[in-house]
């Protein structure tokens, strides 16, 4: 089984050419791993998952590093939190880069323990499942269809793997293992119900008072199993743009999950067909779109300025990318381009004064320019960076 190049490869060479130790964050099965022992496969290689590697870790952190003085790959580091603030004493005596490459599956609380005990010290990466670019050619012959429904989890198509099957068992191991590790929820059947309910809103401003109600748990509940799916990359929420042209804006994010093969599972769809007549065919393209565009910045080491915009009574722009200067994308799932596809472009240019390039990407097959604004086949995403 040939392991799939990594986009992300690039700058992790980079980052442990200049920092003692570098992190990979990302959901569990996105590749990490495999990225991490190609990248490096000189360096020993530690699973934290290991009982008897964690318990000496755990019980002996400095006889444990003391182990490892001469570097190593620590997997899923979160299991024991405690070496992060003995890894800053280590990598400040020997700050030799690359040092220590460490991979881990829950961000929030990773990120508050490397921001305490390794600001300066370390490159934090973040790898999620496959990019539609890091395919092999033999597989972008499939239709969109077919790609939204099995999702970009690399194992699915290292070993032909059925779709459904294997994220069943992905979810139903997520809950019952990491979700319980990370909090202790009682009843995990309102979970995975909340879960489902945020499927169904993929693409919709979040209101988490209303889905709260719906699934019978209180506010600050919705808020902390929320937290919970954003930590583990299940889901994530994209942020209003601020820039606001006089006009009062939603202040509301929106919801989108990390995997749209997984939102096709979450959604009770079993085969790629359906999505052809799908009522939530949008925002599962949407929900892919904006995944793709997440992929492209974090494989290259950088925080997605990733927004939309919209205001009081509907005009929208479903992602604002807030960079040197700031581009305006409408993304529409349907074949045919319609005029009214460009309606909240025209709106937002008119307003923001803005002569960028307006730009479309659509579930059609050809790009082309039509009334000044670029239209981008869903399979040439990429080119609008």
């Amino acid at each position: 089984m040939e392991n799939i190049s990594r986009d992300l490869k690039f700058e992790l060479l980079k980052s442990s050419n200049e920092l003692p130790i570098v992190a990979i964050l990302g959901p569990r099965q996105s590749g990490k791993t495999t990225l991490a022992k190609d990248t490096f496969p000189n360096k020993k290689y530690v699973s934290l998952e290991d009982l008897n590697h964690r318990a000496f870790a755990l019980n002996d952190p400095l006889g444990f590093l003391d182990h490892h003085r001469a570097g190593a790959i620590f997997d899923e580091i979160q299991r024991v939190p405690v070496l992060f603030s003995y890894l800053q004493s280590e990598v400040d005596d020997d700050d030799t880069p690359g040092r220590f490459i460490l991979t881990g599956s829950h961000q929030f609380s990773l990120v508050e323990e490397i921001t305490q005990s390794l600001a300066g010290r370390i490159a934090l990466l973040r790898l999620l499942p496959l990019s539609f670019s890091e395919l092999d050619v033999k597989e972008s012959i499939l239709g969109l269809n077919q790609f939204m429904f099995s999702g970009f989890y690399p194992r699915i198509y290292q070993r032909k793997l059925r779709p459904t099957r294997w994220l069943t068992d992905y979810f139903e191991t997520y809950v019952q293992k990491d979700v319980r590790q990370i909090k202790n929820i009682g009843d995990l059947s309102k979970f995975t119900t909340f879960v489902k309910m945020l499927a169904a809103r993929t693409g919709q401003l979040l209101n988490l008072s209303s889905i709260g109600n719906d699934c019978g748990i209180s506010n600050n509940t919705a808020n902390s199993w929320l937290s919970i799916l954003e930590g583990s990359f299940i889901v994530f929420t994209l942020k209003p743009h601020y820039q606001n042209f006089n006009k009062r804006l939603t202040k509301s994010p929106k919801v989108y999950f990390y995997d749209s093969g997984l939102l096709c599972y979450l959604l009770g769809i079993t085969k790629p067909d359906e999505l052809s007549t799908h009522s939530l065919r949008g925002g599962i393209f949407e929900s892919f779109i904006i995944s793709e565009m997440l992929k492209y910045f974090y494989n290259q080491g950088r925080q997605p300025p990733l927004y939309f915009w919209r205001d009081k009574v509907g005009n929208e722009v479903d992602v604002i990318i807030d960079g040197i200067s700031i581009k305006a994308i409408e993304i529409k799932s349907g074949q045919t381009v319609q005029s009214d596809f460009f309606k909240g472009l025209r709106y937002w240019q008119k307003i923001s004064g803005s002569d960028e390039t307006l730009q479309l990407i659509y579930a059609g097959s050809t790009s082309y320019v039509r009334e000044n604004i670029s239209i981008r086949s869903w399979k040439d995403l990429s080119k609008i960076f």
